[in-house]
Formats: C-alpha cells, sequence, structure tokens
C-alpha cells in the first residue's frame, strides 16, 4: 500500500492517510450514516453528514483522499507545475529575456529545460502532497468534524448493516440508517496483447518516478495522457503518444483539439494518431536476459523498463515504438471487490453501481456517490474530483432528509491542465450537430485579447454555444492559459439561466485573459443587429441631429 519511494515525505504522507497504529472505535448503536470509501465523495459525504448533526462512520482500507490527494489531482498539478517552469526557461530565452541571451528567436528548448532537475520537480511534489495530506487524515474528521473512522475493509453483511476488519484482524460490525458507497475507481488496463507480461505505468504509479524516462509511451491521448506527455517532453524526456481516435482529446472541441496537437508538437512530442495498438512486447535486448515475466510496474515504480509497442496505423501499415518506459493513460475499473454488495441488495455492474437520479441504488436505503456510481443517461460526466464532491451533497441531502436534490440539475465543467489549458462545459459544436440542434456558435481568439498577447499565451479561443436565435447557454469551450478558471462564469450563467447577453454586462479588470468570455457574448449583440434594426437605429440617429 506503500506510495514509492519510501522516503520522508511519503512516510508522512502514509502516516497521515492511513495511520499504521490506527484504533478502530467500537460502534455505540446504529449510526445514521455510514460511509464506504475515504477518497473526495467519501470525506466530503461524512464531513457533510457529521456536521449536520447525524451520526456518521467513514470506513476506508487503503489511504484516505482517495485517487486525488494520493495519486491524482495533487500530484499531477505538482508535476505539472514543474514542468510549466521549465517552459518558462524555454520561453525567456526565446524572447531573449535571460540575462546576457541576446538570442531572441531562437528555440534551445533542451538546452533550455535540462536546467530543471526532474528529480527535484517530484521531490517538491511529493513535499507539497505530503503537506496536503493532514487535511484527509483520519484524526481530522474524528477531531474536526466527529466521524467516527475505521481503517479496513468494509464488507456488507445486510441491507443495513456492513462489517470492517482492520489491519489488525479485529472486526467491527456497524448498522445503519443510510450508507453512500463511494469506494471510487482505479486505473485498468485495456485488452492489448502481452500487456500482462511487461512494466508499465498508470497514473496510480508514474508519480513514484525519481528519474526522468529516456523515452516515454503514452498509450492514450485523453486528459492524464495529454497532461504527462506535454509534462514529461518539457521535462526532457522523449515522449511518443499514442492514440486510436484520429485527434488528442478526442471528447472535446475538435477547434480545442487542433490547438493543443498543435502545441504538443512545438513541446517536442511525437503524435501518432489514429493507431491502433496491437501489441506490446519487452525489448529484445531485456526479454534475452530476462528468465522469468517481469513484474507489474506498479510493483516496479523506478528505474529503466525498456518496451516496444506495435500499433497498426490508419492506412494499414504495420508500426512499432521502442521507449524505456510505458504509461498506459486509459481504462478504468470501480473499486467494487470485497464490498459483498449482494448481501446489501445492491446491484452493480462493469461500470460501477447504477443509481437514479436521485444517486440511489436499487436498495433506496444505499446510495452512489463520486467515480463507484453510474449515473443515469444523458446526465453530466461524474469521473472528476469536483463532481464527486458535488454527488456527495446530492448523496447526503437525500439520504438523512427528502429525495429533493437531482444529478441532472448539476451543471459540471471540466478541464484538462495541459498548456494550454482546456476547460468545457455543457455540449460541444460537434455535440449540438451530432442532435441536430439549431445552434449559434460565438467565439473570439486569445490573440485578440490585450492581456494574452502580453504574457505570451495566445493560443486558444472562447467559443460559446447557444439556441439557435436565442440566449440560452447550450455549453461553452474555453482554451487558453487560464482556462480552468475563466469557464467558472459561464458555469454560473448556466446554473442559474442568465442567458448569453448576461456575459455581456459583466465588466472584467482590464487587463484579464477572461475579458475573450465577454467579447465572444457580444457576439450575440452583433447578431441582433440585422439590416431591419440598422435600418431603423440609421432614422434615429438622422432624427436625433
Amino acid at each position: 500500500m506503500m506510495i514509492e519511494p519510501r522516503d520522508h515525505y511519503n512516510t508522512v504522507l502514509f502516516n497521515n492517510v492511513h495511520p499504521p497504529d490506527w484504533d478502530n472505535p467500537r460502534p455505540s448503536g446504529p449510526y445514521n450514516l455510514v460511509v464506504v470509501g475515504g477518497g473526495t465523495a467519501g470525506l466530503v459525504s461524512a464531513a457533510i453528514a457529521a456536521s449536520l448533526g447525524a451520526s456518521t462512520a467513514l470506513v476506508e482500507r487503503g489511504m484516505m483522499g482517495g485517487d486525488c490527494l494520493n495519486v491524482g489531482c495533487v500530484p499531477s498539478k505538482g508535476v505539472i507545475r514543474g514542468a510549466r517552469a521549465a517552459a518558462e526557461l524555454t520561453w525567456l530565452h526565446r524572447e531573449g529575456l535571460l540575462h546576457g541571451d541576446t538570442t531572441s528567436g531562437h528555440d534551445d528548448r533542451a538546452g533550455r529545460a535540462d536546467r530543471v532537475s526532474f528529480t527535484a520537480v517530484m521531490e517538491r511534489m511529493r513535499r507539497i502532497r505530503s503537506e496536503i495530506s493532514g487535511h484527509d487524515s483520519p484524526e481530522r474528521f474524528r477531531d474536526e468534524f466527529g466521524v467516527d473512522v475505521y481503517v479496513g475493509t468494509g464488507a456488507f453483511t445486510g441491507r443495513r448493516s456492513l462489517s470492517v476488519t482492520g489491519d489488525d484482524g479485529d472486526t467491527r460490525e456497524l448498522n445503519f440508517s443510510r450508507a453512500v458507497i463511494a469506494t471510487g475507481a482505479r486505473a485498468s488496463a485495456p485488452p492489448i496483447s502481452g500487456i500482462d507480461q511487461v512494466p508499465y505505468l498508470t497514473n496510480e504509479t508514474i508519480f513514484s518516478l525519481t528519474d526522468p524516462p529516456g523515452h516515454l509511451v503514452v498509450i492514450g491521448a485523453g486528459p492524464i495522457g495529454c497532461e504527462m506527455a506535454q509534462s514529461f517532453a518539457k521535462l526532457g524526456s522523449e515522449v511518443t503518444l499514442l492514440e486510436m481516435a484520429p485527434r488528442v482529446l478526442p471528447r472535446e472541441d475538435r477547434d480545442a483539439s487542433r490547438v493543443l496537437q498543435k502545441r504538443l508538437a512545438v513541446d517536442g512530442v511525437t503524435l501518432r494518431l489514429g493507431v491502433q495498438v496491437t501489441a506490446v512486447e519487452r525489448a529484445a535486448r531485456d526479454r534475452d536476459s530476462q528468465t522469468a515475466p517481469p513484474e507489474p510496474m506498479s510493483l516496479q515504480p523506478s528505474g529503466v523498463h525498456p518496451v516496444l509497442v506495435n500499433y497498426r496505423e490508419p492506412d494499414g501499415t504495420e508500426s512499432s515504438t521502442r521507449g524505456t518506459h510505458l504509461l498506459v493513460a486509459i481504462g478504468r475499473a470501480p473499486n467494487l471487490d470485497g464490498l459483498n454488495l449482494e448481501a446489501a441488495g445492491v446491484t452493480y455492474a462493469r461500470g460501477g453501481v447504477p443509481v437514479d437520479d436521485h444517486l440511489r441504488t436499487s436498495n433506496r436505503k444505499v446510495y452512489a456517490a463520486g467515480d463507484v456510481a453510474v449515473p443515469p443517461e444523458g446526465t453530466a460526466p461524474m469521473l472528476f474530483t469536483h463532481t464527486a464532491e458535488a454527488t456527495a451533497g446530492i448523496a447526503v441531502q437525500n439520504a438523512l432528509y427528502l429525495n429533493t436534490s437531482r444529478v441532472s440539475r448539476l451543471v459540471a465543467p471540466w478541464t484538462t491542465y495541459t498548456t494550454p489549458e482546456v476547460a468545457q462545459v455543457g455540449i460541444t459544436q460537434e455535440t449540438a450537430e451530432s442532435r441536430g440542434l439549431a445552434v449559434d456558435v460565438f467565439q473570439h481568439p486569445m490573440i485578440k485579447v490585450d492581456r494574452a498577447r502580453l504574457d505570451g499565451e495566445t493560443e486558444g479561443f472562447v467559443k460559446l454555444i447557444t439556441k439557435r436565435g436565442g440566449r440560452k447557454i447550450l455549453g461553452a469551450t474555453v482554451v487558453g492559459a487560464h482556462a480552468g478558471e475563466t469557464i467558472a462564469e459561464v458555469v454560473l450563467a448556466m446554473k442559474h439561466n442568465l442567458g448569453v447577453d448576461a456575459l455581456t454586462s459583466v465588466i472584467h479588470p482590464y487587463p484579464t485573459q477572461s475579458e475573450a468570455v465577454k467579447r465572444a457574448a457580444t457576439g450575440y449583440l452583433k447578431q441582433k443587429l440585422t439590416p431591419r434594426v440598422e435600418r431603423l437605429m440609421a432614422a434615429w440617429f438622422r432624427w436625433r441631429r
């Protein structure tokens, strides 16, 4: 369970989120709410319920904080920050802003990026992660919120009962009025031939590296694949990114994909798009010296592990690429093993636990939130930390009070933290087209935003999708250096049905990159200036002379 490397920072992390000497409490009676899983959805569920005065138990068998703290949002953004620092050196050099550097216009990427230490970037990430980890500790939830925290493996024993077996083998029996399943999901390798015979990285192990890969091969150009491919390239690794779809971020706006593809190439990532990975194997020189199949990468997070990735080009040609490390950035599986959901009467499937719009499972006393929950078709995406937090609030409200809160009412944005960032809320232009929806598209490029030009961050745009001829915002795409923050005002407008015209009246401090939202929204006003309106306005001003 310990995250590698076993240095001071990871020891602090582990002691915070899975205290080896933790003494599980003894329940004094039935709980109002039992939460299974100590990731974002579970922590938020327990904190809200206990703060409202409900007797609450939280059960976690692994590391409190879940993916987000330990192997997801926190470490990835730490690495991305270090990679951005390396890229800043390149930018300073290109602009001729380094002391004594008069070679403006010459991009010596490798010569500048290698001044940033990969080892130091990873150590800084581990240090900050360990500092943050206290927020998710059992002690905090016990002392600050009054939650009974059980460190151990939970398994349902009935429709309203659960057993917890601690690390010491001691078992506690918990009874409850309501429960929330918030066990999340984990990385799961796709069915690629030979994948079980080679060492590979996932998001759960890549942050354990202490030395930079010589050549990182990444399978999957979704958010994780793009973020890590770009970051490792900025930090000096050779990187090849393989994707079955014809573009990166295939679920995002196609214009956003084009911008990011161009930037990935500039940052040194070799793109192989529209390819099908057929098999992976150990590189020849390693296979010859290997007498037994290697352990999975999850058990060998550091060192050099050469692999050969075979793939089929769009035209049918067979190709391959050889790397020192392989990152598999596709595939997720729900954490359901050992829960004994059958005893609770909770139906589950390969993708997780199906829930209704109120997050109720097939057992109406048991709810599910976060990555493990499979919401009704047509609802907002759930596989994000912020949506895990939002669904936790819905689950607790419905579990403890009346079933009035619905997942379908969420307006949930998401962001890929590449350079530039790609943020989305609602539908994309392509989704509207595929559904046959009549829409208007208002777009403003970042290169026309003064602050973006001053910052040297002109890649990207703001795109607003509205109902044809109407005010209602159906979706938005923001591509830019601060897209994750910029999209928030569009989310607010959509949440409260303010209409696209409301965005035109927002006063932004000058100069800021978020001005692009207002500039895009003014397209709606310009659209209203029809020839007939123009004639009427001309007549009005002639009369006013």
